[in-house]
């Protein structure tokens, strides 16, 4: 056991399986006491289960860690409520809130319904807002707090997960906007672009894959700039963990308002949004000047993420 967290309280939403069991199980290793938040669903979100926050609980403790189990969703405000409440009950305080939790509800968007895309958006997005509401104002009587939210590199774009993407990168904003609310307090808080092979990465099957690849689309979630053929080993969740965890740490309050990349082996910091091309004149565009100048200025080198299908050729 180490003790770089030794006296912390720690809350991981989503954190009965995969990234979010392993970051809680190694900030119960560093000595913190652990808030195990897990419904308990099926991927798209539906049934409960007690089993898997238990089953955390139980490794922790079976280890000589700290930890106790939660099974309130954070997809309702009430329910992060009590997450947050547990963790004042049996530890008196909460200094470091993971929100890994997620589901999936895959569609294209001409074939998605309203709940679909309510149900994605309540959990990731929603579920953070609700989380870190009720988080801070204990972070901030305190002068300390550490926060990661979750989002993915899907929030760069991913077919198929219009509602997904929104979410995600919508919880990068919302980090950009807390980091400079509540530095003064002594709270940092970053986005993660976590990955690895889970439940949420197996779902996507083979052939949708391949048919993204056919068609020449251009994916921009999780493996975006990557090779493709990652190792087994690579590809474990545990390997978050680390990253993760530091970040979590007296010295990793160094950081914050960022996007840390924590798949595979590296750790990784994305760029700040920032204006790449401009054209400029003293007055008002018109039309006529912007089809001039647009094509070979802003659009130029421009790559179609999903060019349209190429016509078979007339036969004689």
């Amino acid at each position: 056991m180490g003790e770089r967290l030794k006296g912390r309280v720690a809350i991981v939403t989503g954190s009965g399986r995969g990234i979010g069991r392993g970051v809680a199980m190694l900030l119960a290793e560093e000595g913190a006491s652990v808030v195990v938040n897990d419904l308990g669903g099926n991927l798209d979100g539906t049934d409960v289960s007690a089993s898997p926050a238990d089953e955390v609980v139980a490794e922790i403790r079976d280890a000589g860690g700290v930890a106790v189990a939660n099974h309130d969703s954070v997809a309702t405000y009430t329910g992060a409520g009590d997450i947050i409440k547990t963790a004042i009950d049996n530890y008196g305080k909460v200094d470091i809130l993971c929100h890994v939790a997620g589901i999936l509800r895959d569609r294209m968007v001409f074939n998605m319904a309203e709940e679909e895309w309510d149900a994605v958006l309540a959990v990731h997005l929603k579920g953070a807002f609700n989380t870190v509401r009720h988080v801070v104002p204990h972070m901030i009587d305190q002068k300390y707090g550490r926060i990661c939210l979750f989002s993915s590199g899907s929030g760069l774009g991913n077919t198929g997960q219009a509602n997904y993407s929104a979410a995600k990168e919508g919880m990068v904003g919302f980090v950009r906007s807390l980091s400079r609310e509540l530095a003064p307090h002594g709270i940092t808080v970053n986005a993660i672009y976590p990955g690895g092979q889970t439940r949420m990465t197996g779902s996507v099957p083979d052939t949708a894959r391949e048919l993204r690849a056919a068609r020449g689309v251009i994916g921009g979630g999780q493996m975006a700039g990557r090779s493709q053929e990652a190792s087994q080993e690579s590809r474990d969740p545990l390997n978050n963990a680390p990253k993760v965890v530091y970040l979590c740490t007296e010295v990793g309050g160094q950081v914050t308002g960022q996007v840390i990349g924590t798949s595979g082996w590296p750790m990784t910091l994305y760029s700040p949004r920032h204006v790449i091309r401009s054209i400029h004149k003293d007055g008002r565009w018109t039309l006529d000047e912007l089809e001039e100048i647009v094509p070979s200025a802003l659009a130029a080198g421009l790559v179609n993420p999903a060019p349209a299908p190429v016509e078979d050729a007339p036969t004689a």
